[in-house]
């Protein structure tokens, strides 16, 4: 029989059995309103993407998904049911929370997060509510990719205008609609650490517009205010995290972790009790050292490479490739790829056309399959081929190079992704605006504009948001769906400064 056990924003969490295995499991239901209306069917889509890249990431501090699917209209997640006490509640009852406790769930966090951001990943909605104490004391991350399948890349905001997120645990750029990155979990993480450490979180207020704006301009009372057991170096790391610019926040969740382990509690026996986030420190959740600044490694192939004179083998290989990619099987579809492009190269040439297109293909399907970091330099590759041939203002040497763009910003780095979406606005402007096609030039513009408002250049932000609203306007008509999105953008904006 099924058990209703938590509800939010995005839905409803159940216990269910897994009838097979004869195991209980979590079911979650997304929200039937979320997935209803002419977006439904681009939602579905994106929910069964993120339920495959996230299942890419394997680490003991993140929930194991069994299963994802939509059925009656309704998406499910099918995960591991995870017995213990959410952080809200586990904190509520142990209230004032040992500092100790905090800097041992918030090194386990970043363990985890450091997994997820080399993917890359960007949660999106860390909380204390979408983290569970286990009762060994481990801590496990909840709701991964959810969060991203309803704020869909191309706003940031509902048609209320209202934040899709938890206001409380919002970065600024988050909030005013900018690009997201690891920076931006790191600022929740902030927010969470600061909460565990004062019983409350640092922006509270009656509205969420209320809390939003604290979040934008005022400063966080410092923790050793409301403690002064805290450690100075604690409460600066903390301070830190909540940096409203994110170039001013550490670099990295293995970076956070390596100053809390100065803090950890020292290595001993543990004392037995349940639910004590201490216990598990002997340091075996530990990030692999320099792992998300490192791109992921080439997995093997799926089946060995054809040799250079069967050439059947490869074209037999395309067939899969496209059968796979029929049926939705994108990550198997990317090691095939991966494996014949050597034998094609071999048999064909490395510039022969039909290199070329597998090699688009491949470029193509990692993009598709989030797989960001390996997809980067394959693009790049391409672009810089391309532009040799034809010259740089080449239609195919510039999509390649807004991809590569993409992933940029996919991969939390924003200043890189602004500065290549500002080389190649010039191109599009001139080669699509004239030729009556402004569609791309405008999707630049707005991704210039979300970008400069995750650096926290708000008023280059506006002054570029307004004029390309203008510009949208006057050439797809005021109901057009982007004006729509730039206009609540521009109307949060004025209300947040306000």
């Amino acid at each position: 029989m099924s058990t209703l056990i938590g509800q939010g924003g995005m839905g409803q969490v159940w216990t269910a059995y897994d009838k097979r295995l004869d195991r209980r499991v979590a079911v979650k239901i997304l929200r039937p309103d979320k997935v209803a209306g002419p977006e439904a069917d681009e939602l579905r889509r994106r929910f069964v993407r993120e339920c495959r890249v996230t299942a890419q990431v394997d680490h003991p501090g993140l929930v194991t998904v069994h299963d994802a699917g939509s059925e009656d209209g309704d998406l499910f997640l099918v995960m591991q049911y995870v017995d213990g006490a959410d952080l809200g509640d586990h904190l509520a009852e142990h209230s004032p929370y040992p500092w100790q406790w905090a800097v041992s769930v918030a090194a386990q966090l970043c363990a985890a997060l450091s997994a997820v951001h080399a993917v890359p990943i960007v949660h999106r909605d860390l909380k204390p509510r979408n983290v569970m104490v286990k009762q060994d004391g481990t801590v496990t991350v909840l709701d991964l990719g959810v969060a991203s399948v309803m704020d869909s890349d191309t706003t940031r905001l509902t048609h209320t205008g209202s934040p899709i997120g938890s206001p409380a645990y919002m970065a600024p750029e988050q909030a005013m609609g900018g690009a997201v990155g690891p920076y931006t979990d790191l600022y929740a993480l902030g927010v969470l650490l600061h909460e565990l450490l004062s019983g409350d979180v640092p922006f509270a207020g009656s509205t969420a517009l209320g809390v939003l704006h604290r979040h934008l301009y005022e400063a966080p009372v410092p923790v050793r205010q409301v403690r002064q057991e805290v450690p100075e170096a604690l409460e600066a790391l903390v301070l830190r995290l909540l940096a409203k610019d994110p170039q001013h926040r550490p670099a990295s969740a293995q970076e956070v972790y390596e100053h809390l382990t100065l803090l950890l509690p020292s290595r001993g026996t543990p004392t037995g009790a349940p639910l004590d986030p201490t216990r598990p420190f002997l340091r075996p959740h530990a990030p692999w050292p320099d792992r998300a600044r490192t791109p992921a490694p080439q997995p093997a192939p799926a089946t060995p490479p054809a040799p250079a004179a069967e050439k059947a083998d490869v074209a037999a290989a395309v067939d899969e490739v496209k059968r796979l990619l029929g049926e939705g099987r994108i990550t198997q579809a990317v090691d095939i790829l991966g494996g014949i492009l050597p034998a094609a190269a071999e048999q064909h040439g490395e510039h022969s056309p039909v290199v070329r297109t597998l090699r688009k293909q491949y470029a193509a399907t990692l993009l598709d399959d989030g797989q960001y970091r390996r997809a980067l330099p394959e693009l790049r590759r391409l672009a810089d081929e391309r532009a040799t041939e034809a010259g740089q203002a080449d239609p195919q040497s510039l999509r390649h190079r807004y991809e590569a763009a993409q992933c940029l910003e996919q991969l939390g780095q924003p200043t890189a992704a602004l500065s290549e979406y500002r080389a190649l606005l010039p191109y599009y402007e001139n080669q699509y605006v004239a030729a009556g096609d402004p569609q791309l030039a405008h999707d630049v513009r707005r991704r210039i504009g979300h970008l400069l408002l995750a650096l926290g250049d708000r008023p280059a932000a506006h002054e570029t948001l307004a004029r390309l609203l203008h510009d949208v306007e006057r050439s797809q008509g005021p109901g057009h769906p982007l004006a729509g999105e730039i206009r609540r953008t521009l109307q949060w904006l004025g209300q947040v400064r306000g």
